[in-house]
């Protein structure tokens, strides 16, 4: 079966071709990180406009590395939510005018449990199911039970900021380039991790719950004079890399705790990895140094980002299970919890 996914959740305008739902004929991603540099983060109107002009240029290319043509496609496959709502419609209207005008079904995808099946596809052996799914964006923090494709139980999630989004805004105090992730990543090689004593919150009674709001916090009144906190300190480069490198010491390590926590309480030693934040390689030392005979699979490169691979090959499952396609009616949500196939 071939599946053409869609992706336009965000700032990506991404459309993949793929066989059986792991052999990638194509997977075109077009970045819009050159339009939000300047504001520091993503214009929701801006994005739109972007995701209108490259959507049909997108799947053009995208067939045309795969040498196929719209006919010989099986299924439709788009990610309809969670994201932003305009961006969802573009991407959602076109899915279902392909579908419509081609006669072939179409399926709806959600984002995060396309993250968490890409690392799926990226591993060459068959994934022992139950296993933990984390997933680490711009947009979300959870950790999912997974029990199979199809089959989910959300164990925990942030209550406020995704510790990607954390990392922008710190990037942002710290007038760092977005995305702010590799840049804090960065300066963090070359400084003090223990210079400042940064700690991510921890929410009563749900300890499985992120919480990085008061993390970011902290790094501002650390930055700020505590004088006067209107005015901000003109801060040393010195400086600099030890706060970068504090903030990410505290994200990470509460991440790997939480994530090794979750592990043990549900007795699972397998854990997929999803989301751009993964490509943050102290956190896989942070992983890889832990003493514990647990399983990490990690997406690759190319699959960690926001792209259409993952909504494709997931769609390619997912319609496995469903056996029907979705219905014209089929809305795009801004938030949606993971589901499982028989809800």
């Amino acid at each position: 079966m071939l599946v053409l996914g869609i992706e336009s959740t965000c700032d990506e305008t991404a459309c993949a071709i793929v066989r059986h739902g792991k052999d990638i004929l194509s997977n075109v991603v077009a970045s819009q990180i050159d339009l939000h540099k300047e504001y520091g983060g993503v214009v929701p109107e801006l994005a739109c406009r972007r995701h209108i002009d490259l959507i049909i240029p997108v799947i053009d290319q995208a067939l045309n590395q795969a040498k196929l043509t719209l006919k010989q496609i099986d299924l439709i496959a788009v990610a309809n939510g969670p994201g932003l709502i305009g961006a969802l419609l573009i991407g959602l209207n076109t899915a279902k005018a392909l579908a419509l005008a081609l006669r072939k079904p179409f399926i709806g995808i959600n984002h995060v449990e396309a993250h968490l099946y890409a690392a799926i596809m990226s591993h060459p052996q068959d994934v022992q199911f139950p296993c933990l799914g984390v997933v680490l964006s711009g947009g979300h923090t959870a950790l999912v039970l997974i029990k199979q494709i199809g089959q989910y139980e959300l164990i925990g999630q942030t209550v406020d900021d995704a510790v990607g989004e954390a990392f922008d805004k710190v990037a942002k105090m710290l007038n760092l380039p977005y995305p702010g992730g590799p840049e804090i990543e960065n300066l963090a090689k070359h400084g003090r991790s223990v210079k400042f004593n940064f700690k991510a919150g921890q929410v009563k009674g749900r300890p499985l719950d992120f919480s990085f709001s008061g993390l970011k916090t902290a790094v501002l009144y650390a930055i700020k004079d505590p004088k006067a906190l209107k005015e901000t300190v003109l801060l040393s480069s010195e400086m600099t890399q030890d706060i970068a490198a504090s903030f990410q010491e505290a994200a990470c390590s509460d991440i790997v705790k939480k994530s090794l926590l979750a592990a043990k309480q549900y007795g699972v030693n397998t854990l997929l990895f999803g989301g751009g934040v993964t490509n943050n390689c102290y956190l896989r030392k942070l992983f890889s140094v832990t003493n514990s005979n647990l399983n990490y699979i990690w997406p690759s490169a190319g699959l960690s980002l926001d792209n259409a691979a993952m909504i494709a090959g997931l769609g390619y499952y997912r319609y496995q299970l469903q056996n029907k396609s979705d219905s014209m009616d089929l809305e795009p949500l801004t938030r949606t919890p993971l589901q499982s196939v028989e809800e």
